[in-house]
C-alpha cells in the first residue's frame, strides 16, 4: 500500500488551512495531494511525468472534483504549465522528489533490481531513451562518470568497465543481468547493508531522467511564482538532490526572496520509518516568500 512520506510535516509548513491555489509538482498517486485537499486547499495543481501515475491519482482523487486539476508534465516547467492554465501566482508547492513506491513497485518498469524486468527506468515512457539504450551508446569515461558522480560509487570505473565489456558481447537488457555484472564487479568485503548493485542503479535511473538537471532553475521559478507569504516544501531522498536544494535556497535567502523554514533538513520520525522502511532517507526543506517580494 503507497503511504506518502512525512505528511504531517508537509502539513504544518505548507499550512493549507489559509486556503487557495497549491501545486504537488509530483503529484504521484495522490497522497500528499490528499492531504491538502483534506486540511483545507481550496484548488490543487496535481503534476506528474508518469502517465500511470497520473491515472492512479485521477482515481484516488475524485471526491474533490474540480478542486483538482492533473497535469502530464515535467516539474521543472512549472512556469509554463501553471501559465498555460492562467495561473500568475500559487500559495504553496510541493516537489516530492526522486522514484515513487508505484514505480519502483509496479512490474516492467526497471527501477528495481529486485525483479528481473526490462531495463528502461523512465519515470515517463511516453518519451526519452530506456536505460538500456542509452547503456548500449555510452563510452566506458562516460558511463564512470555517471557512476561515481550520481551513485557516489567508489568502485564506478570498475563497474563502469564491466558493463561495457559485457554490452559488447551481448547488448544488456534486463535488471537482473545489469545487476549480476555490477555486483561480480564490486569487491566483497564482509557484511554490506545494501546491495552492491544499489548505488548504480541510482546512478543511471538519475542519468536516464535527468533528474539533477534544472533542479536548482525549478527551485528559483517556484519560489518566484508564490504569492506573497507563500510556502515552498521539497523532500529529497538522496544527497545529491538535497545538496542542490540546500545551496539554491539559501541563495534565495540571500537574495531576499524568500526566508528557509528549516534551519536543518528534517528527517522523518523513528514511527513512520518503522512503519514506511522506505521513509529512511528523505529529507525535508521548508521555505517562505518574503511578504514584500516583488516578482520580476
Amino acid at each position: 500500500m503507497h503511504e506518502p512520506v512525512m505528511v504531517s510535516e508537509v502539513l504544518e509548513h505548507l499550512a493549507p488551512s489559509r486556503g487557495g491555489v497549491f501545486v504537488d509538482c509530483t503529484v504521484g498517486l495522490g497522497g500528499h495531494a490528499r492531504a491538502l485537499l483534506e486540511a483545507g486547499a481550496t484548488r490543487l495543481i496535481g503534476i506528474d511525468r508518469d502517465p500511470d501515475a497520473l491515472a492512479r491519482a485521477g482515481d484516488a482523487l475524485t471526491a474533490f472534483g474540480d478542486r483538482v486539476s492533473l497535469v502530464h508534465g515535467d516539474y521543472r516547467n512549472l512556469v509554463e504549465l501553471l501559465e498555460a492554465r492562467g495561473v500568475a501566482a500559487v500559495d504553496g508547492v510541493l516537489a516530492d522528489l526522486g522514484v515513487s513506491s508505484m514505480q519502483l513497485d509496479a512490474p516492467d518498469r526497471g527501477f528495481s533490481f529486485r525483479r528481473d524486468e526490462p531495463l528502461d527506468m523512465r519515470m515517463d515512457r511516453s518519451s526519452g531513451v530506456t536505460a538500456a539504450d542509452m547503456l548500449a551508446a555510452a563510452d566506458e569515461r562516460t558511463l564512470a562518470d555517471v557512476i561515481y558522480e550520481f551513485g557516489e560509487e567508489r568502485h564506478a570505473r570498475r563497474v563502469a568497465r564491466a558493463i561495457v565489456e559485457a554490452g559488447r558481447t551481448r547488448r544488456i537488457e534486463t535488471t537482473g543481468r545489469l545487476a549480476d555484472i555490477v555486483r561480480r564487479a564490486i569487491p566483497r568485503k564482509g557484511y554490506s547493508r545494501i546491495d552492491p548493485a544499489t548505488r548504480t542503479f541510482q546512478a543511471i535511473r538519475i542519468w536516464v531522467n535527468r533528474e539533477l538537471e534544472g533542479l536548482d532553475g525549478f527551485l528559483t521559478r517556484a519560489a518566484d511564482r508564490l504569492a506573497p507569504a507563500g510556502r515552498l516544501v521539497v523532500i529529497t531522498f538522496h544527497s545529491l538532490e538535497d545538496r542542490v536544494v540546500k545551496h539554491t535556497l539559501r541563495a534565495l535567502q540571500t537574495a531576499g526572496g524568500i526566508t528557509i523554514r528549516t534551519k536543518r533538513p528534517q528527517v522523518p520520525s523513528e514511527a513512520e520509518i518503522e512503519r514506511n522502511p522506505r521513509a529512511r532517507s528523505a529529507k525535508l526543506r521548508a521555505a517562505t516568500r518574503s511578504e514584500q517580494a516583488v516578482r520580476a
